[in-house]
């Protein structure tokens, strides 16, 4: 018979080996991003509102350092010279493009991973597994920050995207039928919104019972297809579209369609992407709509109306795999919102996860007890109702960071982000 001591001990093995490999799977991915790099890219600033790929990698490693090395294990900062260049606030980001070397930078990230490694060997992880969660999405997050960025580069040099094999194969798919009109029903009642889940970030929490009246939401992310009507329309040369912000950020940032825009017939399938808030709500006042509140978009993707119960993944409560939904830099771009019929909510809505993040018409703030974790500038100081929520995740999306729940956040007139939306009426 086994003793509770040794079951103890088991799930102790257990956890530290599952975080382990999660931490190496993590890491292995982000590299896969610098793979032939040159210096040029690593150190380039594509926008002013974005740090270099470069700096983004060596600010994982300083992360991982302070909050594992320095403020659990109590161990000295081994690298006190980059401790402003990585810092968040440390200094301001046209002023990160001075950095050390792509060979340089991994030394730095080897040597904090190593010692991280050794101290989680030797510790007792049920105490800090939040933490680690925390780092493992902190990894995540950056990492898709660094894919877009590397996206706007891309874009900058070549100003049309390439197509590859995926959109040549899905090239001949059909085409949705009367997609604008392709709707669900959700019945009016209560959900469960948040989690209390050990991997939910301090944003998430905590979950809490909210009631929508009945309302109906896309089944599909709009379309590059029925996008391009809006633009063949003119609508980004019509006022009457437009909010009296959304009109002002027009004039200044002289768009003329999305910023990933492929004019393409091979893409039509695919969800338009790197649109602001502001082209997303114009768009969906073109069509009679409205952009779905975060809880409208919640329920729709996450709650069982059978079960009464809400689901972490639209499809029921076990991580994605390829077959449930574009994640994870599998193909490294936008896929047919159609490819993934087993990646369907309860309500029957296709790809809420994966894919294209999704504009809300909710701003970002904290739940009702919200408490900050670890730090207030992780998600308190963005309560200020200037940011709007975004959900669902991306094809750049790690798994550690996707979930029906979690939230993002970004300036309305922001559109460098893998983002897209759905309408709601």
């Amino acid at each position: 018979m086994i003793s509770e001591l040794t079951k103890s001990n088991l799930k102790q093995t257990s956890l530290k080996q599952s975080l382990i490999d999660a931490f190496v799977e993590c890491r292995a991915k982000t590299l896969l991003l610098f793979q032939n790099m040159d210096e040029a890219t690593f150190c380039s600033q594509a926008h002013p509102d974005f740090s270099p790929v470069g700096w983004h990698l060596g600010h994982i490693a300083y992360t991982e350092s302070l909050w594992i090395l320095e403020r659990t294990a109590a161990l000295p900062c081994s690298f006190p010279q980059y401790r402003k260049l990585y810092a968040a606030d440390g200094l301001p980001k046209n002023q990160r493009v001075k950095l050390p070397s792509l060979e340089e930078t991994c030394h730095f990230l080897d040597t904090v991973r190593d010692r991280v490694i050794c101290h989680m060997e030797k510790t007792d992880l049920k105490q800090q597994e939040r933490l680690y969660s925390f780092l493992l999405q902190h990894e995540s997050q950056h990492s898709e920050t660094i894919s877009f960025v590397l996206e706007l580069i891309k874009n900058q040099q070549s100003k049309n995207l390439k197509e590859n094999s995926w959109h040549l194969s899905c090239s001949s798919s059909p085409l949705l039928p009367n997609p604008l009109n392709e709707m669900i029903q959700i019945p009016e009642g209560e959900f469960e919104m948040g989690s209390n889940s050990l991997d939910a970030l301090d944003n998430e929490r905590s979950r809490h019972k909210v009631y929508l009246d009945t309302y109906s939401i896309d089944r599909y992310p709009v379309t590059c297809k029925q996008y391009r009507i809006f633009m063949e329309a003119e609508g980004y040369k019509n006022r009457q579209w437009w909010s009296k912000a959304g009109w002002e950020w027009l004039q200044a940032e002289q768009a003329t369609k999305p910023l990933y825009w492929e004019d393409n017939p091979a893409w039509y399938n695919n969800p338009v992407w790197g649109v602001s808030w502001y082209e997303a709500e114009a768009y969906a006042k073109f069509v009679g709509k409205r952009l779905p509140t975060e809880a409208e978009w919640e329920k729709a993707a996450s709650w069982d109306e059978k079960l009464q119960c809400r689901r972490i993944y639209p499809w029921g409560n076990k991580p994605p795999t390829p077959k449930n939904c574009n994640y994870n830099n599998i193909y490294s771009q936008t896929t047919p919102v159609n490819a993934y019929p087993s990646g369907q909510s309860p309500y029957g809505l296709y790809d809420t996860l994966g894919n294209v993040w999704e504009w809300t018409n909710s701003w970002f703030a904290g739940y009702e007890g919200f408490q900050y974790y670890p730090y207030k500038g992780y998600s308190q100081v963005y309560f200020d109702n200037k940011h709007r929520v975004l959900k669902g995740g991306s094809w750049a999306t790690r798994p550690w960071a996707l979930r029906s729940s979690f939230r993002n956040w970004y300036h309305p007139g922001v559109r460098q982000m893998f983002a897209g939306f759905r309408c709601a009426m």
